[in-house]
C-alpha cells in the first residue's frame, strides 16, 4: 500500500497510508519554534475534520496548535513526546502526535506536496 505525504501552510506533516494517517510538525516548524518544552495530545477515540485544533506545542519562545489535516479519528497517541517533546526537534519528520483512523481526505483540501511544500518555505 502506498503512503502519500501532505504538508499544510501551518508547516503540520500528515502520512497517509489506505485509512490510517499520522500527523507531526514539519522541520521548517521545530526550527522556527526553537526548544520543544511540553506537547498537549488528544485521547485516543477523539474525532476530528480537518481544520480542527488537535494539541498543542510549547516551545521556549511561544505556543502553536497543531492542526488535523483530515477527517477521522485518534487511534492512538504519541505517548513518547509527552515525556520527551524534545524528540521533536531531533527528528520532526518523523515525530509524529497522532496515528487517525478512518481518514479521509476531504476534497477541497489546499495541501502541498513536499516540493510545493519546500517552495512554499523558501517564499517565507
Amino acid at each position: 500500500m502506498q503512503e502519500t505525504i501532505y504538508y499544510s501552510k501551518n508547516h503540520e506533516w500528515v502520512k497517509i497510508k489506505g485509512e490510517l494517517a499520522w500527523i507531526g510538525i514539519s522541520d521548517y516548524a521545530q526550527n522556527a519554534l526553537g526548544d520543544i518544552v511540553f506537547v498537549e495530545l488528544p485521547e485516543p477515540g477523539t474525532e476530528f475534520e480537518a481544520g480542527d485544533v488537535l494539541g498543542v506545542v510549547e516551545s521556549v519562545k511561544s505556543a502553536s496548535d497543531i492542526y488535523c489535516m483530515v477527517n477521522g479519528t485518534v487511534a492512538e497517541v504519541n505517548e513518547a513526546l509527552l515525556e520527551e517533546p524534545e524528540k521533536v526537534n531531533e527528528d520532526a519528520e518523523n515525530a509524529w502526535f497522532v496515528k487517525m483512523e478512518a481518514v479521509i481526505l476531504p476534497e477541497d483540501h489546499d495541501l502541498m506536496d513536499e516540493n510545493d511544500y519546500r517552495r512554499f518555505c523558501e517564499d517565507e
